[in-house]
Parts: structure tokens; C-alpha cells; sequence
């Protein structure tokens, strides 16, 4: 008996074992090598091409308010989520406890009690730090509350793969989206490490409905409703002149064509590149694509976290790469006053591509995202403010600091950096 307890503990743990390994695995990407510099951002036929070689063309008359930090971000989702009247759907990664999570879940419950109908979908492993109590409020009044992916011995194969969506729709019409998750660390307004720098953004027009397909996509996964109908996806209506694409990545294909869209765009650039991100580690194909195009002349700036990161691994593992970058004369910043939170990639004034994604294999391999792509100068010369006020708070790494770094850090950094592909 004791043999076959042995036997299948081994088979057991050999399934385990194969699992894990096909998650630590990278995924072929269709895309081997950087694109090559055929077209312009200025040209006509960029936006088109863009648009064509994604899963949803782009959508014209939206408008999008940018909206920079918790003061002003989190007092526009609850302004929204107030002002509701018939469906509220709710997807994030982080929801934790805490006055800002206490807050959201009185305006939820509050609306569910009213007869609208609210839906809230949280990522499992984001939101452990979550009290039941919290819940139990929300369900009370009626919420529709569910977890995606909890952990069970059945989905072992799946643990990996988490939605890292942020998406907030309210009657099919008002849509918000960007870096900003449902905790305490992302209230005020970027002043000290206590609150964390973050961009979100608030949609009305045509693409609202793409954003409701995403949340609709997680939703019934989790809970096996098809979510449809005139209350979910009312009619377009015009709200402003800002074309916009929504671009998902979901398992098991992970992000080709958001991936495919950021090398294009990045090929296609004339003036300047700019990426603010939280968790930069791009992978070979990303990193040759930045470098060839700093080679054409193109300006390129990226911002991420200083030792503030909330993970220092990430931060290790991106420092390991930048190497070649800063030889190429890309200039790397650091930002110093708090956590640095934003997924931001501008392309000269003709596109900007924002939400949940960062520029890193978790991103683009493992979890779910949703990103908005923009094709319009206004709305680009907007981020490249925000973006510029960023630089203004941080620090230039040049080559010789991060060759002169010590030792000790050195080692650090090739260590996380074996450690790519789930980063």
C-alpha cells in the first residue's frame, strides 16, 4: 500500500512539476525580430495600419479626461459610480482593505441598494489583503462579488495567469481605466512614498463598448453570464473627437497584438519616444526595437521607480538590461519621490498607448490586460505634460553610474533577471 501511496505521490508531484515548468516557459511570439522602419508616425497610413493589425479597429468621436493621481482619479470613480442609474461593472487587480476600500464598497452597496445592478470582479491574488467585512457589506446590499481564478487544486495550471485589468463601466456610457488599483498607498497626490504616482483615465464615447466586451470576457469566465443587452451597450454616442482602440490581452495567446502594436509604433517613430512605467523588462525583441530606433536619431526617454518599487526584483531585473540602452544614448530616469505606478508609451504626437499593461513578460505572456491606443495630437501633447512635469521629479542614470554600480547589486541584478519571464 505504502508503494502506491509513494507512486502516486510521485505522479502528483510530477504534474505539479510540468505545470510550473510551462508557466516559467516564455511563449514563442510571432514576432522574433524588431519591425523593420517602413512607415512614419505622420504618416496617413499609420493610424490605419495600426488600427487594421489589432483585434478591433479604431473608434472615432470619444473623449478621454486624464486624470493624474488619487485625489483626482478616485474622486471621479465615485462620482461616476454615484451618478449611476442602471448597470455598474467593476474589474480590478488590487482591491484592498483600507478607508479608500471601505469607501468604494459604501458606493457600490449604496447603488446595488438603489436597483442598479453592480458586478465586481477582483483578481484572487490581488486582493488577499481584503476584508471579509468589506464583502459582506457589498453582497449585503446585493452586489454581485466574485474572485477570478481562486486558487483550487484543479486550476493549478492556471494560477499563473492573472487579470490585471482595471476597468470601471458605468450604464454601458462612462468607462475609466489606467494604473490605478482600490488601496490606501494610491490616495493623494504624489507628495511623499505614502502616495504612490498614478495616471488614470476617464472614457466616454464609442469605445466604452469595447471596454465593457473586456470586463464581459473575465465575467463570464467566473460566473458563466453573458452579459448583453441595451443597458450594457446602449447606443453610440459621439462624445468628442479622440479615435481610440481597445487592445486585450488574454490567455492562453497572451498579448501578440498589443506586443506587435508597441514594436510598430516604436519602428515608426521620428522625434521622440517617451515610456513611463512601473515594471520595465522588455524582452529582447522590445529592447532591439528601442535601440534600432535610437540608431534612426529618435529621442527616447523612459521613467520607471527608484528604490521605492514595491517590487525590488523588478527593479533589479530591469536595471540588469539597461546596459545596451544607456550605451545607445537612451536615457533612463528615475523618479524619486514616491512609488512610480503609470504604463505609458508615446510615440511622438501621433499615438499613445496606456492602461493595465506594463512593458514586461507578466504583461504581455501571463495575465490578462487591457490597454486604450490613441491617435490624436491633442490628447498625446497632453501626456507628453504630464510626462514632462514626471522628468521634472526624477533622476538621470547615466552609462558610468550604472557600470560603477557595486558589486553586490551587480549579482542582484543577474539573479533577478534569470527570473524574466514571470516579471
Amino acid at each position: 500500500m505504502w508503494r502506491w501511496l509513494l507512486i502516486c505521490a510521485a505522479a502528483a508531484a510530477g504534474v505539479v512539476l510540468v505545470l510550473v515548468i510551462q508557466n516559467l516557459i516564455p511563449a514563442n511570439k510571432m514576432l522574433q525580430h524588431p519591425v523593420p522602419s517602413q512607415m512614419q508616425s505622420s504618416d496617413p497610413a499609420f493610424a490605419r495600419t495600426m488600427s487594421a493589425q489589432s483585434n478591433g479597429a479604431a473608434l472615432g468621436a470619444n473623449s478621454i479626461d486624464t486624470l493624474v493621481n488619487g485625489d483626482e482619479i478616485f474622486s471621479a470613480m465615485l462620482e461616476a459610480i454615484t451618478a449611476a442609474r442602471s448597470t455598474i461593472n467593476f474589474e480590478t487587480y488590487i482591491y484592498w482593505s483600507g478607508e479608500i476600500g471601505l469607501t468604494f464598497a459604501e458606493a457600490l452597496a449604496e447603488r446595488s441598494r438603489s436597483g442598479v445592478e453592480v458586478r465586481l470582479l477582483v483578481d484572487w491574488a490581488g486582493s488577499i489583503p481584503f476584508d471579509q467585512k468589506l464583502i459582506d457589506l457589498m453582497t449585503g446590499a446585493g452586489v454581485s462579488f466574485h474572485r477570478y481564478r481562486p486558487m483550487r487544486w484543479y486550476t493549478i495550471d492556471r494560477v499563473n495567469n492573472r487579470t490585471h485589468r482595471k476597468l470601471l463601466i458605468v450604464d454601458g456610457k462612462v468607462g475609466f481605466t489606467g494604473g490605478v488599483g482600490i488601496a490606501d498607498k494610491w490616495r493623494g497626490n504624489a507628495r511623499n512614498t505614502d502616495e504612490w504616482r498614478d495616471t488614470h483615465y476617464r472614457i466616454a464615447g464609442p469605445v466604452v463598448a469595447s471596454l465593457q466586451s473586456a470586463f464581459s470576457e473575465n465575467w463570464l469566465e467566473t460566473t458563466g453570464e453573458v452579459i448583453q443587452g441595451q443597458k450594457f451597450f446602449p447606443d453610440p454616442e459621439p462624445a468628442g473627437d479622440v479615435p481610440a482602440q481597445v487592445v486585450l490581452s488574454s490567455q492562453p495567446e497572451g498579448s501578440r497584438a498589443l506586443h506587435q502594436l508597441m514594436l510598430l509604433a516604436i519602428s515608426a517613430a521620428e522625434s521622440h519616444i517617451r515610456i513611463g512605467m512601473a515594471y520595465f523588462v522588455p524582452d529582447d525583441v522590445m529592447l532591439l526595437q528601442l535601440i534600432e530606433a535610437r540608431k534612426r536619431g529618435v529621442e527616447i526617454d523612459i521613467v520607471v521607480p527608484n528604490g521605492n518599487t514595491d517590487v525590488p526584483m523588478v527593479r533589479h531585473s530591469s536595471r540588469y538590461f539597461w546596459g545596451d540602452l544607456l550605451a545607445a544614448g537612451i536615457r533612463i530616469h528615475e523618479f524619486q519621490p514616491t512609488m512610480y505606478h503609470p504604463k505609458l508609451l508615446i510615440v511622438d504626437r501621433a499615438w499613445v498607448c496606456f492602461g493595465s499593461a506594463n512593458m514586461d513578460e507578466r504583461s504581455l505572456r501571463l495575465n490578462d490586460e487591457a490597454n486604450l491606443n490613441v491617435y490624436h495630437e491633442g490628447f498625446a501633447d497632453r501626456q507628453i505634460e504630464v510626462f514632462e512635469d514626471d522628468l521634472k521629479r526624477a533622476r538621470q542614470i547615466s552609462l558610468e553610474e550604472w557600470r560603477s554600480r557595486p558589486i553586490s547589486q551587480k549579482l542582484g541584478d543577474w539573479f533577478a533577471s534569470l527570473f524574466r519571464s514571470q516579471l
